[in-house]
């Protein structure tokens, strides 16, 4: 599919020309007939608007199913709602039956390259195992670890807390390194599956430094552990039993990165500020089993949306993808990396697994940074939740007015007891939200900082609040992900290199899970 810049859509199967909207051609005709045919369109548009089942509408009114699929179907773009799970898959054809994984993974081997993930927050690791973080931006500090050839190497930007401008020389000196190994690399920019980030900017960027002009850039936001689902180049966000397009979700009224579109070509449309060039691989494609021929039929420079409704549908792409001889951009969500590396699925972690190896009786220390609705009532059951806790919070009007907070998070972590430390609830309107976040995020870290005994484990919620608690509070510059506490929360080791050598630290993102999970997450480590 192709948004042209006269604005018409244009399809394979279908084309919507704004000439033709209502069945006819406006040109060459007389004012009354125009105005006469105009009003009986009118009419019969907002009738099928007013049509809750779009579905039912050819039987409703005995169109034929060709001419439902040329209006109908268009319609459906313009106003998606939301549906039940069971609607919005009922009628896809199955998944293919075939685990591709083993062989995706030694497809990679075979490569003899390093799948890189840059992460624009800490995050992307939530469906990995086993694999290196490096936090360090520094070149030098880059280039060792890229030395080392690991199969998978997650590269931690944080670039969600950046302005535009910040991000585009972040990037630019990254690319600059990573061009070096270019030949030896593929390149992932990671970002999140509710369609917040700097896109098309950082994609862009990555294109001009490593040098692939024609290249193709893959949209892929599909993540499982998170319920994103993209059906028909629609996006959903699964709650429950419910699946709600994207831009009715209140992730697309972030203070950051707004959005108005769940039809991702008008989303790519509306991130890009003009025409795109847009095309799309359905679902029906990717479960014939082979999109080899899809991709190579690509137009260079364009951007292809990746529909997926399961991991499987990923699975195709990859295998697909190493058979390819084409060079791609990759901007995906979490699920995406996994099966690109091809890691297999595992069950969470157990207690034991991320116990210290030495007794600790030190409390241990959860930090919650993120205003989300989500955060704010997975905060509100682990309240509930954890009597024996100790409760503290960040009030962020006294931060804006100037005042220090000063907590005794050091002497009661070393009592035994569990912090749990939270930004006060209410937003604050400001005309720079960037400066409020960094001022929130300077006082968490000089509280984290404070503790200098070493919690039993730490947990922080908020990809941002964990960025930095993680690089400035707690000297991470190398961890390993050591799986996921719960399905799409991961559990990092630290380096040697930091104050808590070998604890365990669980990165809780602020769009998963339900109510109770922060409240597991801290009941399976207490």
């Amino acid at each position: 599919m192709k948004i042209d810049d006269d604005g018409s859509w244009v399809n394979s199967a279908l084309k919507i020309d704004k000439d033709r909207l209502f069945g006819f051609s406006l040109r060459k005709m007389s004012f009354s007939v125009v105005c006469s045919r105009l009003f009986w369109s009118f009419r019969f548009w907002f009738l099928i608007v007013e049509v809750e089942d779009l579905e039912a509408f050819p039987i409703i009114f005995h169109i034929p199913t060709c001419a439902y699929l040329r209006i109908i179907r268009p319609i459906q773009a313009f106003h998606p709602q939301s549906m039940t799970i069971i609607e919005l898959l009922e009628n896809l054809p199955p998944e293919g039956e075939e685990d591709l994984i083993p062989e995706i993974h030694q497809q990679l081997e075979d490569s003899g390259k390093t799948l890189v993930i840059l992460d624009d927050d800490p995050t992307g690791t939530q469906t990995v195992f086993d694999v290196p973080v490096l936090t360090s931006l520094d070149p030098v500090d880059v280039e060792a670890a890229l030395d080392e050839e690991p199969p998978v190497l997650f590269i931690l930007t944080n670039s969600r807390a950046l302005t535009p401008e910040q991000t585009t020389v972040l990037h630019r000196k990254l690319g600059a390194v990573l061009k070096k190994f270019s030949d030896d690399l593929i390149v992932v920019s990671r970002s999140d599956s509710t369609l917040c980030g700097h896109f098309p900017l950082e994609t862009n960027i990555l294109r001009e430094a490593l040098a692939l002009p024609n290249a193709p850039t893959l949209f892929i936001p599909f993540c499982g552990a998170g319920g994103r689902l993209t059906v028909n180049d629609i996006h959903y966000v699964v709650e429950g039993d419910t699946a709600t397009p994207a831009h009715l979700t209140p992730f697309a009224r972030d203070k950051f990165f707004p959005f108005s579109h769940s039809y991702l070509p008008d989303y790519i449309a509306e991130k890009a500020g003009g025409a795109v060039d847009v095309q799309s691989i359905s679902l029906e494609q990717l479960r014939s089993g082979d999109i080899t021929a899809e991709l190579a039929a690509l137009p260079d420079g364009c951007t292809c949306i990746i529909n997926a409704t399961s991991r499987k549908d990923l699975d195709v792409l990859s295998h697909a993808l190493y058979q390819s001889e084409r060079q791609f951009i990759f901007r995906s969500a979490a699920s995406f990396v996994q099966s690109f590396a091809g890691i297999t699925s595992r069950p969470p972690l157990e207690s034991w697994q991320m116990q210290d190896l030495d007794p600790n009786p030190n409390g241990g220390l959860i930090v919650v940074g993120s205003l989300d609705s989500k955060t704010s009532d997975q905060l509100a059951d682990l309240l509930e939740n954890a009597p024996d806790a100790v409760v503290m919070e960040l009030d962020v009007p006294s931060l804006v007015s100037g005042e220090t907070p000063e907590l005794p998070l050091h002497e009661t972590i070393a009592s035994g007891k569990t912090v749990i430390i939270h930004t006060s609830r209410e937003r604050i309107e400001v005309d720079d939200n960037l400066a409020l976040s960094e001022t929130v995020s300077k006082a968490l870290v000089a509280l984290v900082k404070s503790v200098k005994a070493r919690p039993s484990f730490i947990i922080a919620n908020g990809g941002m609040t964990a960025s930095e608690i993680a690089t400035q509070a707690l000297g991470i510059k190398n961890a390993r992900v050591l799986g996921q506490i719960l399905p799409g929360v991961p559990v990092w080791t630290m380096g040697n290199e930091t104050r808590h050598p070998g604890l365990v630290y669980v990165i809780f993102p602020s769009n998963v899970g339900g109510d109770d999970e922060l409240t597991q997450a801290y009941l399976k480590l207490k």
